[in-house]
């Protein structure tokens, strides 16, 4: 899946590729053994049906508080204390009650001798007592423990404690995961939609086969109002059966009084209703206002992560796949699509038309199955063996070109890369006019944004890039993720990190006039830059909870996924040992699913050079955060030292983190070329190589290809800040761009002074390149709304002349007319929005002239793609351009412009226009309840809305939690967006106090723990660079 991303400055914060934006748990101190951990070894497997549960006592044992029983309310305490991430061992013993069973008490003043005679009685009872232990121990098998024998059963019963069900009765599992004793095989399902009544009527056949003996089968459904459920096994006769269901865990079961035996085979039908959901997952309903002003209402399906079972009761796990068989009635004015071709559509009465979907000639999880009820038509052409078609809504049919011929392409492209042909005989690419993510890699069926699909004629090329962009990375997908599955959420990185990795190098060589170098290094800054909190998690992660499946959609698993295999693949010898692996991991688990340890096993095993792959790369998997690589150098001797890079960091939170590194580097006497890197391999906490002392300067991590920041010390970094003033053509742009993103990285750290942040980018008027430029405008415009907030006017005013006076060469350069070039396109929208955000007087003059021209010419007067975002953005700092632009946004049918003219309407200073705008949004009328994120997040930009966003947020989060899911990535943004700017004690404890109060609704997420960890790295930054700054600037 694809993540909608905001606006172009920060849209390298991609989960867009998210067109992706831009979490985490903190390690409790008390460690309950009745839950997994991998900290500890595994045990053999119980029964696959068996939930055992330990008797209170023995819990409390394990956890190390004695035999003795907590009551109520020390459990209670105990609770909250590791809710706090306290250990309950060391609350204070003035907490507790004189007759707690717990206090320690003090030993006696003075000890008398003991007598003689009762030494004699003491050894004759020490005789007696190991006499009756040993009898015990050889003769009731008791052995002995810390607690010795267990107590007897009618004491402390072992039971399983098993939730009940909405009639009452126990519901017969008590875990997330589902059993694995039953396995589907295939469905059948027939969906009757009403898109009159927005409900729906659902009859599923399920077929199965039993895996172990068990005496039930349980699986999902969430909100489906079961009517009628019958069982058949084998070739026996269908019977009616009861349904339990549990709602917390979106389950239901049906129990038998006989075992189900393995090996059998059998059948569980379920006939239901349902209402079509209102939010963006599942079942939905949708709408449009077609070119003659009426509603056009649709049904579209999204299923990932856990919504399939909104739509079918189905095993709605990644690893349970099937085939489908799917029937949709629809009225006659309809059409209807699904994952495979048109079987056949048979007429039910005068407006009722059943459609009849062929069988899937593949395994499918159930979050790839998707179908569609609507008004759509195709454009459509022959690619190999497979039937390539974009649908759209009639009145955008002429912006689907483009993504014919770039979906087309591309599946050539993967078919002879892959060397294993795409699988089903036809690919459609749909345009949803009401989608939250950016797009949906069904297996066959790839669902979009409109957005994220649709082109006009005159669009500029960064917007064909965002379009072709999410095409590639769909598509890998049906490769990477839809033949090649994870077995469970936590390895969602084998999708996402795989279809990021491969949308760039894809397009590179398809589309290598997109120019993706430039995009896919921005979004390895910005990966970085979310990793070096503590908050962070490992790419391969625990997932035990609904809230922490969809928290895995965030830029560990999209971007930092992409950036370790780079890396991975800028490490291995040759350029196609990398491919070789990847087709062997394809080939090795096609149709099936696998874990991190099957793909490096994979590439291990077509090792040219016999590396153990698996041993570096779990590195990188397997622990959070990346490492900050020291330089150190005397004579020809260079010591490099690797330590975790942490934002937030002391004594408490010192880690041992270690990686093996595979650092390239080089110098100034061969800089440029491929064939000037070396590569040392660091695999402890220092290492050393070996330069000639006549070496000036070292760079290392060639193109920022690697995972990890550089640290050259004050002598590495005077030298490397004189070569780039004294000639920029030293370096490529790429290594550039990576000294500006890691002075600023180490500013942030506290291991370079700012001083020495200036004096790097003195070089800059000097800069002719994208990547440098737009790197070092998003680090001082980060900081520039720091101060701005913080009314730190002295300040901001100097920085604004310093940023204006260092980037004025580039800024003069730039025109206002058509450029072809996307990097050219890139440099000159990031510099011109810049300049216009900072009141400078050329720029906003022009700015207006254009939307005046736009205004007169009744919209034919074109505004290059590129400028649009700036030009809107400026027309709405007064009133009479935000209702001229208001009036536009209503009648615009581009949705790429119409998307910059909302974040123009967004940008206003007028607070009765913002508070009208995020009411709009979160009504989901005049602008679509998809685009709230967006809204927010540039509410947030401007001094005049950052707060007023914060009290909408806080305000209206129950409403905000109905339409995206708690963990969600458009949750995600919003908390970030809402609190990212915030650098003040007030503002902490606020933000901390209102997610504390949210409890089950939220205050758990990993994003809140990033946002507060933001807050207080905000504030650390002020503190520490705010008199230096006053003096620099």
């Amino acid at each position: 899946v694809i993540v909608p991303g905001n606006n172009a400055a920060e849209r390298v914060n991609l989960p867009r590729n998210m067109i992706e934006n831009s979490m985490f748990e903190e390690e409790p101190d008390v460690v309950d053994l009745g839950k997994d951990s991998t900290s500890f070894p595994a045990f053999p497997a119980l029964d696959p049906d068996e939930v055992v549960f330990e008797p209170r006592s023995s819990r409390l044992l394990v956890r190390g508080l004695g035999e003795n029983d907590m009551d109520e309310d020390e459990e209670d305490c105990e609770s909250s204390a590791r809710l706090l991430g306290m250990s309950f061992m060391n609350r204070s013993s003035a907490t507790r009650s004189d007759s707690s069973p717990y206090t320690r008490q003090a030993p006696p003043r003075s000890c008398s001798q003991p007598s003689t005679r009762t030494m004699v009685v003491c050894v004759l009872l020490l005789v007696v007592v190991v006499s009756m232990t040993m009898a015990l121990y050889f003769f009731t098998g008791c052995k002995f423990t810390k607690t010795g024998c267990p107590k007897p059963n009618n004491t402390t019963p072992v039971e399983t404690v098993y939730p009940v069900s909405t009639n009452g009765e126990l519901f017969p599992w008590a875990e997330l995961r589902l059993p694995r004793s039953i396995c589907p095989l295939s469905y059948n399902l027939t969906l009757a939609p009403d898109l009159d009544k927005m409900t729906f009527t659902g009859h599923t056949v399920i077929y199965m086969s039993v895996r172990h003996d068990t005496n039930y089968i349980v699986l999902h459904s969430s909100n489906l109002n079961i009517a009628n459920a019958t069982f058949k096994l084998g070739d026996g006769k269908a019977s009616n059966v009861t349904v339990l269901e549990y709602k917390p865990r979106d389950q239901i079961a049906v129990k038998f009084s006989e075992k189900l035996k393995r090996g059998q085979h059998c059948v569980l039908t379920l006939e239901y209703s349902a209402k079509l959901s209102n939010t963006y997952d599942g079942f939905y309903n949708s709408s449009y206002t077609d070119k003659n002003g009426n509603k056009r209402v649709l049904a579209a399906t999204q299923f990932e992560p856990l919504a399939a079972r909104k739509a079918f009761p189905c095993f709605d796990e990644p690893a349970f796949k099937a085939t489908f068989l799917v029937k949709i009635n629809r009225k006659s004015d309809y059409m209807t699509l699904s994952n495979m071709p048109m079987a056949k559509s048979t007429p039910l009465n005068d407006s009722l038309v059943q459609d009849e979907y062929k069988k899937t000639s593949v395994n499918m999880s159930t979050y790839l199955v998707a179908f569609i009820v609507g008004d759509f038509i195709p454009v459509t052409k022959d690619v190999s063996k497979t039937q390539v078609s974009v649908y759209s809504v009639p009145e955008k049919k002429e912006h689907t070109d483009y993504a014919l011929d770039t979906a087309s392409k591309l599946l050539e492209f993967y078919n002879n890369f892959f060397e294993i042909d795409y699988p089903l005989k036809k690919l459609d690419l749909v345009a949803i006019p009401d989608f939250l993510a950016g797009a949906m890699e069904n297996w066959g069926l790839i669902t979009f944004r409109e957005t994220s699909l649709l082109v006009g004629k005159q669009s500029s090329p960064l917007e064909k890039q965002v379009v072709a962009s999410v095409i590639a990375h769909e598509l890998a997908h049906q490769w990477f993720g839809n033949l090649v599955t994870m077995s469970w959420w936590n390895d969602l990185w084998l999708n996402e990190g795989f279809a990021t990795y491969m949308q760039y190098m894809s397009l590179q060589n398809v589309l290598p006039q997109l120019d993706m170098g430039n995009l896919f290094l921005a979004v390895r800054f910005r990966a970085l830059d979310k990793d070096a909190l503590n908050s962070s998690h490992a790419v391969s992660t625990d997932v035990n909870t609904e809230e922490q499946v969809e928290e895995m959609f965030d830029s560990v698993s999209y971007e930092k996924g992409a950036s370790i295999l780079l890396m991975l693949n800028a490490s291995l010898p040759g350029d196609q040992q990398f491919r070789k692996g990847i087709i062997q991991y394809l080939k090795q688990f096609s149709g099936s699913n696998t874990d991190t340890d099957g793909l490096w096993n994979s590439l291990t095993q077509v090792s040219t050079q016999h590396q153990n792959v698996s041993e570096m790369m779990s590195s990188w998997t397997s622990q959070k955060g990346f490492p900050l690589v020291t330089v150190s150098r005397k004579g020809d001797q260079v010591t490099l030292t690797q330590e975790h890079f942490l934002l937030t960091s002391d004594n408490a939170m010192h880690t041992s983190s270690m990686w093996i590194i595979p650092v390239t580097y080089l110098n100034d006497s061969c800089s440029l070329a491929p064939e000037c890197r070396q590569l040392f391999t660091l695999k402890t906490k220092t290492g050393i190589l070996k330069v000639p002392e006549s070496v000036k300067w070292l760079k290392l991590n060639y193109k920022n290809t690697g995972f990890y920041i550089v640290h050259y010390g004050d002598e590495g970094w005077r030298a490397l800040t004189e070569a780039l003033s004294a000639n920029i053509s030293v370096l490529t742009h790429e290594d550039r761009a990576s000294l500006i993103h890691n002075i600023f990285a180490l500013s942030r750290l506290g291991r370079v002074a700012f001083h020495q942040v200036i004096n790097l980018l003195n070089y800059m008027s000097n800069e002719t390149e994208t990547s440098p430029v737009t790197e070092a405008l998003l680090q001082l415009n980060r900081i520039y709304r720091l101060l701005d907030k913080r009314q730190e006017n002295i300040v901001v005013a100097s920085l604004k002349n310093y940023i204006l006076n260092l980037f004025a060469p580039l800024m003069n350069k730039k025109t206002w007319g058509e450029e072809e070039s996307v990097s050219k396109q890139e440099l000159r929208s990031t510099l011109l929005e810049m300049a216009c955000n900072l009141d400078e007087k050329r720029c906003i003059q022009q700015a207006k002239s254009l939307f005046k021209q736009y205004i007169e010419s009744n919209g034919t007067s074109r505004i290059p793609g590129d400028l649009q975002r700036v030009v809107f953005t400026v027309a709405a700092q007064s009133d009479e351009g935000w209702e001229s632009l208001l009036n536009m946004y209503g009648h615009a049918t581009y949705d790429a412009e119409k998307r910059k003219m909302l974040e123009g309407l967004a940008s206003t200073p007028n607070t009765r226009a913002l508070a009208w705008i995020l009411k709009a949004g979160l009504n989901g009328d005049i602008i679509q309840t998809q685009e709230l994120p967006l809204v927010i997040s540039t509410v947030c930009n401007s001094f005049s809305g950052y707060l007023f966003a914060w009290d909408f947020v806080q305000e209206n989060w129950d409403r905000l939690i109905e339409k995206f899911p708690v963990g969600s990535f458009a949750i995600q943004t919003i908390i970030k967006s809402a609190t990212s700017q915030f650098s003040t004690q007030r503002h902490l404890d606020q933000v901390q106090a209102f997610f504390s109060s949210l409890k089950e609704r939220g205050s758990q997420m990993r994003s809140v723990q990033e946002a507060l960890e933001t807050i207080r790295l905000n504030q650390c930054w002020m503190d520490k660079n705010l008199p230096s700054l006053r003096n620099l600037l």
